[in-house]
């Protein structure tokens, strides 16, 4: 036996013999073009199948489930003042300003800010009080008794609290008193 036997490579020749294997590749090209023309067809029976049942249901629904409502439709907040839709959200509802001047907004705006700090917010479900109006707030709060001793230590701290540490005593001693 020798050194070589069944051996595709010619040690008599300088050079490699290029053998290609013509046979394999028309079998994987002809394979290749079976499978694209086969998921070919089975997508194509697929999209029919999903057609008919599309169509089926909007027949038993009567409506599209991918429609918009109107408001969906509108692009999302802040929009144009121009635009449809633009408007500001009050506690009676949403108020329309398509076609009104640029500061109807801070206006509108204004309108409910000035009336939250003048009677309160409440909850619009229950019907809670959220905030209280300013002076309100004041008179319940000193109506409230406190529970704090007023002992002289409990003065002094509060003096203390009231100063800092001020440029003119160069960083020695508590002299300003906070307003």
């Amino acid at each position: 036996m020798s050194k070589h036997e069944k051996s595709f490579v010619n040690f008599d020749k300088p050079y490699e013999e290029n053998t290609i294997g013509l046979r394999g590749i028309i079998i994987f090209g002809v394979g290749l073009f079976l499978l694209i023309v086969i998921t070919f067809a089975l997508m194509w029976v697929l999209e029919i199948q999903m057609e008919k049942l599309a169509v089926e249901r909007d027949k038993e629904d009567g409506r599209n489930p991918m429609a918009l409502s109107e408001k969906d439709n509108l692009p999302p907040e802040p929009r144009i003042q121009g635009a449809p839709g633009f408007g500001v959200d009050g506690p009676k509802g949403r108020i329309n300003l398509e076609l009104r001047e640029p500061q109807a907004e801070y206006r509108e705006l204004l309108k409910i800010w000035e009336d939250e700090l003048k009677n309160g917010q409440k909850n619009p479900q229950t019907g809670t009080v959220i905030t209280l109006p300013l002076a309100d707030a004041k008179k319940k709060f000193l109506e409230q008794n406190s529970s704090q001793k007023l002992d002289e230590n409990a003065k002094k701290n509060f003096e203390e609290s009231q100063t800092y540490v001020s440029g003119s005593s160069a960083g020695r001693t508590m002299t300003d008193k906070r307003r």
